[in-house]
């Protein structure tokens, strides 16, 4: 007894971080595209023009001043504009995907190339970009997982509109959606919304100019609505649409058994759990709503709103997984930790990555069981990966034993989870499978995948694609469904 005879194997990317084709066919201008790259040490930065023409350039998640617009610097590197190149190298990486043995591929839809500014304009050579992309998947076999927004907004809906702050866009997103359910209906079964949607923040994931809470909590609002919204618009078109959710799991763990610990950890938890409460359960939990009560956050809502969000529920948890943190009630403790963005405490039972990223294969299990007690829908590990700094040798090899190893007891995890635990998992994409741009520092040196893309932090390089030590330990996984670790 192991994993399910039907279980998706596959990997993930995202758009704005591997498709590339900068405004070709007819693209768009996204937020993304006027976000540089970066490092741990020299943070990504916007670049933005205020309402006298001046050229400012700020932190990604720096409030921007009223009136602010993206701007497209000539003179800096903007890792998205070609990204790694899937738009003119699908084909190659997907017969790549498919020589591993893939049963599914995790990808994003860009909105600005389906509508340019994001409003109701559609542009057809977008449309037809991604028809060619299913296609070439559905030949070998791979079924299309899609997020239906990965992590940007199109710049016009930014700038104009204050992004998803404004109400409006919630009827553009449904444009957005009607168009890519109704053209894809029968090549795509499984969609997710919004990608993490509990990390989204700021003018460069959601276009908004402000980042309080106050504007934060409306926004987020907004995309539950679209989310519950475009999920029963889905299931009108095709009732056999899977329409999922998708969030950043990171369990935290009490630091010790103080209760004060104890209670620090739940309060950590709840945070991310209220985004998976309101699009799988259907309403607000009661300790929200008793937050927004102490803060006096205010959440303007249409009439229908709960009872829109209470029928759009979702129907499978998408979660990435990559790191497990602590939590402490003493706040000299408490710090932003690697990569989770959200403060916590480091914990010393578990190993790091170079970027600072706890390594736990158990909190997969225990994330995996947490969901799964807590909800009692299907689970999917959409996105799961290691990032290295990943060494050429001289006779071309990459022999990048320390991604097996972490995906080996991750995926020894999951098993466990499904013999040992019961839960319902019905697939796995790990991040990354193919090397893309990082989001969190815009670097290229930071590779997750099992095929290596030559290109560098500065945009150098021949795109050339090479299958890395792993790349074949994964096909065998695959081929064993699970067995052959």
């Amino acid at each position: 007894m192991g994993f399910p005879k039907n279980f998706l194997w596959g990997g993930a990317t995202a758009a704005n971080q591997y498709e590339g084709g900068y405004l070709s066919g007819g693209k768009g201008l996204s937020t993304l595209d006027a976000i540089t790259g970066g490092s741990m040490d020299h943070p990504r930065m916007i670049t933005y023009k205020t309402k006298d023409g001046q050229i400012e350039k700020v932190t990604r998640d720096t409030e921007l001043p009223e009136g602010a617009v993206g701007y497209i610097d000539p003179e800096q590197y903007y890792p998205s504009h070609v990204a790694t190149d899937f738009y003119h190298h699908y084909q190659e990486d997907i017969a790549l995907f498919a020589e591993m043995g893939f049963k599914c591929f995790r990808m994003s839809i860009s909105w600005a190339r389906i509508c340019p500014k994001g409003t109701d304009e559609i542009n057809e050579e977008g449309l037809a970009f991604y028809d060619e992309v299913f296609d070439e998947l559905l030949k070998h076999g791979i079924e299309p997982v899609v997020t239906i927004n990965h992590f940007d907004i199109p710049m016009y809906l930014a700038d104009e509109y204050d992004g998803w702050s404004n109400r409006k866009v919630i009827d553009y997103f449904l444009f957005f959606c009607e168009t890519i359910f109704t053209r894809y209906q029968d090549k795509v079964k499984y969609w997710m919304t919004f990608n993490e949607i509990n990390f989204l923040r700021s003018w460069t994931q959601i276009g908004i100019h402000k980042n309080d809470k106050q504007h934060k909590y409306q926004a987020a609002h907004h995309l539950f609505v679209a989310s519950a919204k475009a999920v029963q618009m889905g299931h009108r078109i095709n009732p056999d649409f899977m329409i999922g959710m998708m969030v950043a799991y990171i369990p935290s763990y009490p630091m010790t058994a103080n209760p004060e610990d104890v209670l620090a950890a739940l309060q950590f938890n709840r945070e991310q759990e209220f985004y998976i409460d309101v699009q799988a359960n259907g309403y607000y939990p009661a300790h929200k709503l008793k937050e927004f009560e102490r803060e006096g956050i205010t959440i303007e809502k249409a009439a229908d709103d709960d009872a829109v969000i209470a029928n759009g529920t979702v129907d499978y948890i998408g979660f990435s997984y990559y790191m497990s943190t602590a939590s402490s009630a003493n706040p000299e403790a408490v710090k932003y930790v690697g990569g989770n963005q959200m403060p916590a405490v480091k914990n010393p039972y578990l190993s790091e990555s170079d970027w600072g990223w706890a390594v736990d294969p158990l909190g997969l299990r225990i994330s995996l069981c947490q969901l799964s007690d807590r909800y009692h829908l299907p689970l999917f590990v959409v996105e799961n990966g290691f990032g290295a700094i990943d060494q050429v040798e001289d006779d071309g090899t990459i022999n990048d034993d320390y991604r097996i190893d972490y995906f080996k007891k991750h995926i020894a995890a999951m098993k466990d989870a499904i013999t040992l635990d019961g839960v319902d998992l019905i697939g796995y994409t790990p991040w990354g499978c193919i090397d893309l741009v990082s989001a969190g520092t815009g670097e290229m040196k930071k590779r997750y995948g099992f095929i290596y893309v030559d290109m560098d932090d500065h945009g150098n390089g021949t795109l050339a694609r090479k299958k890395k030590k792993s790349f074949d330990w994964y096909k065998e996984v695959i081929a064993s469904n699970g067995e052959q670790l």
